[in-house]
């Protein structure tokens, strides 16, 4: 991936401008830490990754010791963390990942991360509503003996995420932390449980133990467990509707990342504590995605499992939501900057909203939940139907996404702080960014390399190939993008990973004498 020159101090001309008015710019002072950072850990959907991720990773990877994995993991999220929130602390823009990439290593690369990151959120979002749909059916066929198919619910939870787009974001931040603060207590509820009640090994650290860690299934246990801290990374999304965005933005990403680690660590270890780490493995195949209900309904009872189900599927609900917020702003940032589209670059009404980006991710959605519930032939639990198919593909696209834009995004940060001159006073952080991000690089291999586990194909399927080539083809066609803009439309191309501020740079150029 090769850097522009350009890549900092980039200014755009005077009279060139595109950017009219404030429908161009996010509204400022929408969100406080509080808001902020219930928008962004709704996106880890807690009760989905204890439910869910944490049961498989026992059940396929065979692994005892995920409690440390979720440490391990957390500092080394936390080593790209210190580079990151640094860097958000100069740019502030709804394109995050594209708008850091752009300052570091130029407009073309910029264009490209742009596009993985938008198939990416995508991807993530989309896949939720197999599981959701899924689960949905599931709760009418046991509490109302009524036979619905997943495509039902997955759609008007579609529509419903559609419209909630379009309100203010303060308005979905309560929405989102109404559902996230349930989910985390309900789960602490579970951890206080099963550290009261354990198994027949009593409070065993054991799952601590790095001896837990050995065998040729490390590499994707780091692959399912990074996938639940998916959503940290977004607090630089929504800087522009902070008031303070050089100081929430770094303090909230803070907080969700270590908050993260902490929670699932402890989660997953009650896990073991509950089933005893010899038996965590056995049961957690046999019981799969039921883990979780089997071991509440033992300690607390037939309501409180009842409770969970329902809350499983509202957290569920909240991720959407919360993808669905990130997708819009990527699609506002790419329409402003001559990306996508001018049309997705304005917001709505009085909301202050991006509007068309919502509809943009929402029309993806439908349109996806449609092709898979057209091609569903078989029983829902079959795991090669299409309703898990929908979120086992999407998830892991996504991951595979994200993660590789940490990687990018890490190498950014070394570049550009150099080119500023910054090197000497910035080392320590530059020198974390860099151990970070070849560590991320490393998942990266690893995700690529086991992707046939991760979506639950066969060795020689060619699904293995080409699932993660979805991210290197929408590389590929953005740094083709990026380049035929710097060629045929520069001023474009300079205004990529400006965002607003190429708005305020027009404004000062025009009153200029």
């Amino acid at each position: 991936m090769t850097t522009d020159s350009s890549s900092t101090n980039r200014a755009p001309a005077a009279g060139i401008s595109t950017f009219k008015g404030r429908e161009r710019a996010l509204r400022a002072d929408r969100l406080g830490t509080g808001g902020l950072l219930l928008s962004v850990l709704a996106a880890t959907a807690p009760l989905m990754v204890v439910a869910g991720v944490m049961p498989t990773t026992f059940a396929v990877m065979g692994i005892v010791g995920q409690p440390l994995l979720f440490v391990v993991l957390g500092a080394v999220l936390v080593l790209f963390s210190l580079g990151y929130a640094e860097m958000s602390r100069h740019v502030h823009n709804a394109g995050a990942f594209y708008a850091y990439i752009s300052r570091g290593l130029g407009g073309t690369a910029g264009a490209g991360a742009a596009l993985v990151a938008l198939v990416a959120y995508n991807s993530l979002q989309v896949g939720i509503y197999g599981i959701f749909g899924f689960e949905v059916s599931g709760l009418f066929a046991t509490y109302a003996d009524l036979e619905v198919a997943w495509w039902i619910p997955a759609l008007a939870a579609a529509l419903a995420v559609g419209v909630l787009g379009w309100l203010k974001i303060d308005v979905n931040a309560k929405v989102l932390g109404v559902l996230l603060v349930i989910e985390v207590l309900l789960v602490v509820v579970f951890d206080i449980a099963a550290v009261a009640d354990p198994g027949p090994e009593g409070l065993s650290l054991h799952a601590f133990n790095p001896d837990t860690l050995t065998g040729a299934g490390v590499g994707t246990a780091l692959c399912f467990c990074i996938a639940a801290f998916l959503g940290f990374e977004q607090a630089p999304v929504y800087a522009e509707e902070t008031s303070r965005p050089h100081v929430l933005v770094p303090r909230v990403m803070f907080l969700a990342v270590t908050g993260v680690a902490v929670f699932f660590a402890i989660s997953s270890w009650a896990l073991t504590v509950a089933t005893g780490p010899a038996a965590i493995v056995p049961t957690s195949q046999e019981q799969s995605a039921g883990l979780l209900f089997f071991l509440t309904e033992d300690r607390l009872g037939s309501a409180f499992t009842d409770v969970l189900h329902v809350l499983f599927v509202t957290g569920m609900f909240a991720a959407m939501l919360s993808f669905h917020n990130v997708v819009a702003r990527y699609a506002f940032a790419m329409g402003r900057e001559g990306l996508l589209p001018a049309a997705f670059g304005r917001t709505t009404g009085s909301s202050g909203a991006p509007g068309t980006g919502s509809l943009l991710q929402t029309g993806i959605a439908v349109a996806l939940v449609l092709a898979f519930a057209l091609t569903d032939d078989k029983p829902a639990g079959d795991p090669t139907a299409p309703v898990l198919r929908l979120f086992t593909w999407g998830g892991n696209i996504g991951a595979l996404g994200v993660i590789v834009l940490m990687a990018i995004a890490s190498l950014s940060v070394v570049v550009f702080f150099v080119r500023r001159g910054a090197a000497g006073t910035q080392a320590w952080r530059l020198a974390t960014s860099a151990v970070a991000g070849t560590a991320l690089l490393v998942i990266a291999g690893y995700t690529v390399k086991d992707f046939d586990v991760l979506v639950g194909a066969g060795p020689d399927s060619a699904l293995r190939w080409i699932l993660p080539g979805v991210i290197g083809l929408a590389l590929v066609v953005g740094l083709v993008q990026g380049a035929i803009l710097r060629a045929r439309a520069p001023e474009t191309h300079a205004r990529i990973g400006l965002g607003n501020e190429a708005f305020q740079l027009d404004k000062e150029a025009r009153h200029t004498p």
